[in-house]
């Protein structure tokens, strides 16, 4: 395909949306989410960065890192992630490309300075630090494979070479009847030319065509990590003095962008042949990362959980409710639980014991042997006779805990919400005990205040 043929395919296509505007917020963020995925892993990975796709869906979603992988790579993802939504930003407010800006988005992108393995002009292999948000002091011309040196803008040369480059950039933005891609495409393989910077000009180049194009109401360009070879055998054309086939090569990627535009403004589904892929790959990373346990219920898992979690979670609980029984005539408290040997439950009086004794001695009796297993542990804790007013009877709180075939469930049962459930190989954080007593207490806070007026 010619890029006549290719630039006739895009206005097409601009033509189609056109008719569509104005997006819908909802679409639009459906759209730019999965090209700031794609853009985010592709776009990395293309120089070199080791995370997969759903290891960088995890790390920007969930702030999941992967095991075994460079603190880099992780770094620059969310740098990377960092300057594209603020470029979506900037792009609504209509600032101009400056250098400024773009020293900017390069201290987003690389975070932090860092050393890199080098060799001096004689020869030496050295440690060089990468600065960031600085043009180049030193020499980054590369080795190509035939084993000459392609040579970049010397760091002498790039101040100039960078005030012509906004200069034309700035010329050809001010033309009538511009066509964006062009002017962007251009844009990326001068900027390559200069290598501005001492690492980090790749991702950079392809963020500033980007910022170019949504400026001028298209959307961002993909390079996908597949079709790399195309992408550096473009520039490698460019090089030899064939700049419209890079051009053109863009502008089909361009394409492919804005038909998942347009199939997201029309509220189609816009995931892809190889989404499925990626998502299976994303399970199969976070479930690697979760230590998934395979633990069944037994004497020897549920012994540790009544004792390192329960004993201390009813503990801070009564020791929380000491000044409220001041406000009551008597208070109680009753245990109950049910074992697989046989059926109904069995009661333990609890108001004058210490937990640790009662926990144990149910332990003793009933998960020693281990076919003898509890199933489900109630805890109910009852004030009575409300000082304030006693028309009141009570007020109370309950606590369950299910001992399931591979989980534990600890459940607040006045509370729809207060349900907290672990594997048997983690014990009760002490973070959610912490929230498990806060909603007991708030529990009975409630009925005080709906009992008395008074709002705690």
């Amino acid at each position: 395909m010619t890029l006549k043929e290719t630039l006739n395919i895009i206005q097409q296509l601009n033509t189609e949306l056109d008719t569509l505007r104005p997006i819908s917020p909802e679409q639009e963020k459906v759209i730019m989410d999965k090209f700031r995925l794609d853009w985010n892993f592709n776009s990395n990975h293309l120089e070199g960065n080791l995370l997969t796709f759903g290891e960088t869906k995890a790390l920007l979603l969930h702030g999941i890192t992967a095991q075994g992988k460079p603190l880099k790579d992780h770094l620059e993802i969310k740098g990377h992630n960092e300057a594209i939504k603020y470029i979506e930003e900037v792009v609504k407010k209509e600032r101009p490309l400056t250098e400024t800006f773009i020293r900017e988005i390069h201290e987003m992108i690389l975070k932090e300075p860092y050393k890199v393995d080098s060799i001096t002009p004689d020869g030496k292999p050295v440690k060089r630090m990468i600065q960031i948000g600085q043009y180049k002091t030193v020499p980054n011309h590369v080795k190509t494979k035939t084993g000459e040196i392609f040579r970049f803008a010397s760091p002498e040369e790039t101040p100039a070479k960078m005030a012509e480059l906004m200069e034309w950039l700035r010329n050809e933005l001010q033309k009538k009847n511009k066509i964006p891609v062009l002017i962007a495409a251009e844009f990326h393989y001068r900027f390559i030319l200069i290598h501005p910077f001492d690492d980090g000009n790749g991702r950079l180049a392809r963020i500033l065509m980007n910022f170019l194009l949504m400026m001028m109401g298209h959307p961002p360009v993909i390079i996908k990590t597949e079709k790399k070879i195309e992408y550096f055998k473009a520039l490698q054309l460019a090089d030899s003095g064939n700049l419209e086939f890079f051009i053109n090569y863009i502008a089909k990627q361009l394409i492919w962008s804005l038909e998942i535009m347009l199939k997201g403004a029309k509220g189609e589904s816009i995931e892809e042949s190889d989404d499925i892929d990626k998502k299976i790959e994303l399970v199969k990373s976070q479930l690697a990362k979760e230590n998934i346990s395979t633990l069944k219920k037994s004497a020897a898992t549920i012994y540790p959980i009544l004792l390192k979690g329960i004993i201390p979670l009813l503990d801070k609980f009564e020791e929380k409710c000491e000044t409220l029984k001041e406000l009551f005539i008597e208070f109680d408290r009753q245990l109950f639980y049910t074992s697989n040997e046989g059926s109904g439950q069995k009661q333990v009086g609890v108001k004058d014991t210490k937990w640790h004794i009662i926990i144990a001695n149910l332990v003793e009796g009933t998960v020693r042997r281990d076919q003898t297993l509890i199933n489900e542990v109630n805890y109910t804790f009852q004030l009575r006779g409300f000082k304030k007013n006693i028309s009141v009877h009570y007020m109370q709180t309950s606590l369950k805990v299910d001992f399931r075939e591979f989980t534990y469930l600890i459940e607040v049962s006045n509370n729809s919400q207060g349900r907290w459930e672990y594997p048997y190989d983690k014990a009760l954080p002490e973070s959610d005990l912490n929230k498990l007593v806060n909603t007991m207490i708030e529990y009975i806070l409630k009925q005080i205040s709906e009992s008395s007026g008074f709002k705690p």
